[in-house]
C-alpha cells in the first residue's frame, strides 16, 4: 500500500517513514504542503491512503485533505496535536476519515490504517446484500430486516440508514448526513428533523433503544454504526 505521508516535524517524519517501511507500507514522505500538492497533482492515481498533519508550515492538512478528495476518493486520515472537538469535527467535514492525536503509538496508528482501508475495500466490492449484527438489508428490494423480520422504514429513514451502512465504522457529522439526505427526492431535512428520524431509526432497529448499540452516538461529534 502506498501512503501519502504529511508531517512537517522531521524527527516524526522519519520515524513514521521507519515505522511504515516495517509494516511493509511504502511511504510517500512530504515536509509542507506544497510538495505534498506537487505529489497529488503528479501522482494520486498511485496512492491508497493519506496520512496529513493538520499544522503545516505553508498550509493545513485540511486543504490537502479537500484538494485529494476532489480528485479521488481515498482514505486521509489527519495527524493532530489537538484533540477538542471543533478541530476534529471540522476535519470530519472536510470528508476525512479518521484522525488520531499525538503522540500515538505507531501499533494504534497502524491498526487506524488497516481499519480504514477495509472499510474502503468493502466500499468498493458491489453487494446486494449488505448484513450489521442481526440486520439485513436487501439492496435490490430496498427492504430492511431484523433477525429475519421485516422492518418497515420510510423513504427517508430507508437512506438515512442506507447511509450508515456504506460508512460502516466511520463517524459520519450531522453535516454530513444532512449533506447527504436533505435534497434526495424533494424532502427538507433540517438538524431537529435529523434527530427524530435517528430516533425513529433506534426504535426500529435496536433491542433497546434507551441504550443503542446498533446507531452509536459519538459524542460531540457525531453517529457511527459499526465498527
Amino acid at each position: 500500500m502506498k501512503i501519502l505521508l504529511v508531517e512537517d516535524d522531521r524527527t516524526i517524519a522519519s520515524g513514521l517513514e521507519y515505522s511504515l517501511k516495517q509494516e511493509d507500507y511504502v511511504p510517500l514522505l512530504c515536509q509542507n504542503a506544497a510538495s505534498a500538492t506537487e505529489v497529488i497533482h503528479q501522482k494520486i492515481d498511485e496512492i491508497d491512503l493519506c496520512l496529513f498533519d493538520l499544522n503545516l508550515p505553508d498550509g493545513s492538512g485540511y486543504d490537502l485533505c479537500e484538494l485529494v478528495k476532489r480528485r479521488r476518493d481515498i482514505p486521509v486520515i489527519f495527524l493532530t496535536a489537538y484533540d477538542d472537538e471543533v478541530n476534529v469535527v471540522m476535519g470530519l467535514d472536510m470528508g476525512a476519515d479518521d484522525y488520531i492525536t499525538k503522540p500515538f503509538r505507531i501499533r494504534e496508528l497502524v491498526s487506524r490504517i488497516k481499519s480504514v482501508h477495509r472499510r474502503y475495500t468493502r466500499q468498493t466490492q458491489p453487494k446486494n446484500i449488505i448484513e450489521i449484527d442481526n440486520i439485513q438489508i436487501n439492496i435490490l428490494d430496498g427492504k430492511v430486516y431484523k433477525n429475519g423480520q421485516e422492518i418497515f422504514l420510510t423513504a427517508l429513514e430507508y437512506r438515512l440508514f442506507l447511509i450508515f451502512a456504506n460508512h460502516i465504522g466511520q463517524v459520519l457529522t450531522r453535516a454530513q448526513l444532512l449533506d447527504r439526505i436533505w435534497d434526495v427526492g424533494g424532502d427538507f431535512v433540517n438538524d431537529n428533523t435529523l434527530t427524530v428520524y435517528i430516533k425513529r431509526l433506534r426504535e426500529k432497529l435496536e433491542d433497546n433503544p434507551q441504550n443503542p448499540t446498533l446507531i452509536k452516538t459519538i459524542r460531540g461529534m457525531g453517529y457511527k454504526v459499526g465498527e
